[in-house]
């Protein structure tokens, strides 16, 4: 069971990744980081997966990224695989 919910948050994490690179373009890391008030570590662990944000400093992502909060999350949503849940049913 526990290594089942470790395997589902590192999909999370791995989405949010690849949403993180894909809505950041061709901006760097640095640049990012300091004009939106992230700490640099924190973007670069949460793009290469290995971080798993707070609530608040997603808010604060989306926003950077001109997005909702909820589009923001729709959007790493849609990097899940099909009928994807936490919860086993």
């Amino acid at each position: 069971m526990q290594k089942d919910i470790t395997e589902k948050k590192n999909l999370i994490k791995r989405a949010l990744a690849a949403t993180m690179r894909e809505c950041r373009g061709e901006q760097s890391l640095f640049k990012y980081s300091s004009e939106n008030d992230i700490p640099l570590s924190i973007v670069s662990e949460a793009e290469r997966g290995l971080k798993d944000p707070q609530l608040t400093t997603i808010f604060k992502m989306a926003e950077a990224y001109s997005l909702s909060p909820g589009t923001f999350v729709d959007k790493i949503a849609s990097k899940l695989p099909p009928k994807f849940s936490m919860i086993d049913k």
